[in-house]
């Protein structure tokens, strides 16, 4: 799931807008002051909403310079009320991906905010499998049922993903151990069964079949 800063002193807007980003799955913290926006760089944020004008000694060209000189590449939309070209430049000077002029419809802003993150997170997005209603993250090594963050330990974290990558291919118990355990176990293979069952209290929705006196399959 995406993180995105919401940096809006509109507080009716700010609401609105939050309400449309989570309907589109995205995780929204809301600001309304750019001293609290500076105050968060540094956390993991995937995309920045910043309006330009702020009521607040920080404006959205002061958060967007702070922003830059932690991170250089996490995207930046900015939102201002004024449609000057001045404004445009100089935000795309100081590093912003999209501008959009106020008032502007909430359904556009999402659509620009998925292009800018299927863009910028191409590669991420090939470390993602969805299945039924889990997010499995490759990289990150997680898994969330909806918005709901899934603690799983190693071991069964390697084997539901052999099972997402191997969908409806059946696996021995031998199998599991030599991919998941290593060449190098020796011990039983109930230690499959029994990993399988903590995965199946955990994941009652990954559909996982026991093939009688063979092994397990995902369907």
């Amino acid at each position: 799931m995406y993180t995105i800063c919401l940096v809006e002193d509109e507080i009716d807007l700010s609401n609105l807008i939050k309400t449309y980003l989570e309907k589109a799955d995205y995780q929204v913290i809301c600001f309304t002051k750019g001293s609290e926006a500076i105050d968060y760089i540094g956390n993991k944020v995937d995309l920045w909403i910043l309006d330009i004008m702020l009521e607040d000694d920080v404006n959205g060209y002061d958060v967007i310079k702070a922003i830059r000189e932690k991170d250089e590449d996490v995207p930046v939309i900015f939102t201002s009320a004024r449609d000057q070209d001045l404004d445009k430049i100089l935000g795309l000077e100081l590093g912003s991906d999209d501008y959009i002029t106020k008032p502007y419809s909430s359904k556009e802003l999402v659509l620009r905010v998925d292009k800018i993150i299927k863009r910028v997170y191409k590669e991420k997005n090939s470390n993602l499998i969805v299945y039924n209603e889990y997010s499995i993250d490759l990289s990150k090594r997680t898994i969330f049922l909806r918005k709901k963050e899934l603690k799983l330990t190693t071991l069964e974290f390697d084997l539901v993903v052999l099972f997402l990558k191997n969908k409806g291919k059946c696996f021995s118990r031998e199998e599991i151990l030599n991919e998941v355990w290593g060449d190098d176990y020796f011990g039983s293979d109930r230690v499959v069964d029994d990993l399988i069952r903590r995965i199946r209290k955990k994941l009652p929705k990954l559909n996982l079949s026991a093939i009688y006196g063979y092994g397990y399959r995902l369907s």
